[in-house]
């Protein structure tokens, strides 16, 4: 198929498109406005509709009511507005409801810069909102990998009727790459959810969706049915990427943008007949555990890079569980590591 150069968040935007979403709600927050902008100018071409709203929070509760309709519906934004959107979150996993989130991650905490950084990993994975629930996190490294995870967000959405996330960063959002696009999905062929959607009661009994149960043995089964459910994720959705591993002495492990340097850096160690391998998670929830420990048993040590103080490293180390030494570099405030910089650490902790 033709290869086209698109910027990231073009390239998601258009995803989400062709994977037939078409109901997008967002208030624009660099680095990732291109999705907004790209939204405004699309989605009336193909009969959907895009609403700029005036804040974070109205943009989640938009997306929560729009769930409710079954119709595949998407929001965009970087880590400031994901943290407005928290509430908001845990209310639409409570109420079991497929939607995409995008968060284009930039430097924090705080307002931070508009920097590529990975420090919104903690909120995205482990959950900034209240309550047992879980996100399916999916982490691209390219913007061809951008465009592929959009199109399965909206599938495992679907489902498992739960929200899903694109996690990527400022430079995913913004570099220009070569990609093949899918084709336009037949909107008629989605998924049915007739079963539980909210479109009208007509001759039927009117569907319920509520995120709480007064009752708090109600509410305890609730809790009981997410957790089974993520069960189920857990044991069919992780994924991961390795890359010269067959023969590793040394493990070096870095998610979205850190994984595709990572790759470098092991082929320039080659060349110094250093024998590395790289373990890039694409889920980050549910985190690639039982392959990384399997590897972890045929390996000296792990080396983990991110953009960030340390967070991704705690679920590695919670998967290697002790098996062999974990060493952490990170650089954060949006400062991209080079590969020459993560060569010498690498080397500096093997010497």
């Amino acid at each position: 198929m033709k290869k086209i150069m698109m910027k990231g968040n073009e390239a998601i935007a258009e995803s989400a498109i062709k994977a037939g979403c078409r109901l997008y709600f967002a208030y624009p927050i660099t680095p990732q406005s291109e999705i907004a902008e790209y939204m405004a100018r699309r989605l009336p071409e193909v009969g959907g509709v895009f609403l700029q709203t005036e804040s974070e929070v109205a943009t989640v509760n938009m997306v929560y009511g729009a769930a409710c309709t079954g119709k595949r519906v998407m929001t965009s934004t970087s880590s400031p507005g994901f943290s407005l959107m928290q509430e908001g979150i845990s209310y639409i996993a409570g109420a079991e409801l497929p939607c995409v989130f995008v968060d284009v991650i930039r430097g924090g905490p705080g307002l931070g810069n508009i920097q590529p950084s990975q420090g919104d990993y903690f909120q995205a994975v482990k959950g900034g909102g209240h309550g047992d629930y879980r996100l399916i996190v999916l982490a691209p490294s390219t913007v061809q990998e951008a465009v592929d995870l959009t199109q399965l967000a909206f599938d495992l959405a679907d489902e498992y009727r739960n929200p899903v996330l694109v996690l990527a960063d400022g430079m995913i959002g913004q570099m220009m790459e070569p990609v093949v696009l899918p084709e336009m999905r037949d909107i008629s062929t989605l998924p049915d959810h007739s079963s539980w959607a909210l479109t009208g009661a007509r001759n039927r009994e009117p569907h319920r969706i509520a995120a709480f149960n007064i009752d708090p043995v109600g509410l305890e089964q609730m809790n009981i049915r997410y957790q089974e459910k993520y069960k189920r994720v857990e044991e069919k959705e992780q994924r991961w990427e390795e890359y010269r591993t067959d023969d590793a002495e040394y493990l070096l492990v870095g998610y979205g943008t850190v994984g595709r340097i990572l790759k470098s850096v092991v082929d320039e160690l080659r060349e110094e007949k250093l024998p590395v391998g790289l373990f890039r998670p694409v889920t980050l929830w549910p985190f690639p555990k039982k392959r990384l420990g399997e590897i972890a048993e045929k390996v000296k040590c792990i080396f983990v890079v991110e953009m960030s103080s340390g967070q991704m490293v705690e679920d590695v180390r919670l998967s290697v569980n002790g098996k062999v030494p974990v060493h952490f570099y990170g650089r954060m405030g949006g400062v991209v590591p080079t590969p020459e910089e993560i060569r010498l650490a690498f080397k500096e902790v093997i010497r």
